[in-house]
């Protein structure tokens, strides 16, 4: 199955100060054959930059009706929960994406807003049924681009970048063992950092390509850019 892109409910309908070049920065991220999936009030977005979602999941409690009926006659898929129901409906259409055979799943427009659908959106991206694919969370806000992902126990990664892009390292577990970085300012070999500790925040981009290898633990990254960087 192609990628899997899925709109959230997040900041963008939200802020004034959200611009149209945020909107081209955010189109730019897609590709052609990406599946658009709208979690609930989160079509919302996807229809700010002129896009047509091919699936609707949730209980559309955020949707206005005649919204859902003209989705419905484009023939975009629907698909209905409850009110009353144990996950969000952004986890919903995560669940979705990994049932139709998604390898791989980028989440927009999931931060901003309420700070507890924030921090459960980033965390998500933990969740050990999405171990084995390829989710990241990517955030357009006031001419920067904001991407994230988890990595894993033993894990090795190279984000491409420009110099003086900003990167931040975040422990998710109690602690993160054996963590290497290349290629920032302040590089890192063998060092164990623990939950609640702020040493990996705010480093920065020294060459184009970063490397990050980690030991035992979970470790959030997060990559900030400049648009057009």
């Amino acid at each position: 199955m192609n990628r899997v892109v899925i709109f959230a409910n997040g900041v963008m309908q939200h802020s004034v100060q959200h611009s149209a070049a945020d909107d081209a920065a955010l189109r730019a991220l897609l590709d052609a054959d990406d599946v658009i999936c709208c979690a609930d009030g989160g079509v919302a977005h996807a229809l700010t930059i002129g896009l047509k979602p091919q699936v609707l999941i949730g209980d559309h409690d955020s949707i206005a009706p005649e919204v859902l009926a003209q989705l419905q006659t484009a023939g975009a898929e629907i698909i209905t929960h409850p009110k009353n129901k144990d996950k969000t409906d952004l986890h919903l259409a995560i669940d979705w994406a990994v049932a139709q055979g998604a390898s791989e799943v980028m989440l927009v427009t999931a931060l901003g807003g309420r700070l507890d659908h924030l921090l459960a959106n980033v965390l998500l991206m933990t969740h050990s049924d999405y171990a084995y694919i390829h989710l990241t969370l990517v955030d357009v806000h006031q001419g920067q681009v904001q991407w994230a992902c988890v990595l894993h126990a033993h894990d090795a990664f190279e984000l491409h970048g420009a110099v003086g892009d900003g990167l931040s390292l975040i422990p998710l577990s109690p602690t993160v063992e054996s963590v290497c970085l290349k290629g920032t300012q302040w590089p890192l070999k063998n060092h164990t950092l623990a939950q609640g500790d702020t040493t990996g925040i705010s480093n920065v981009f020294i060459k184009t390509k970063v490397k990050i290898e980690i030991g035992e633990g979970e470790l959030l990254v997060v990559h900030t850019s400049s648009i057009g960087s």
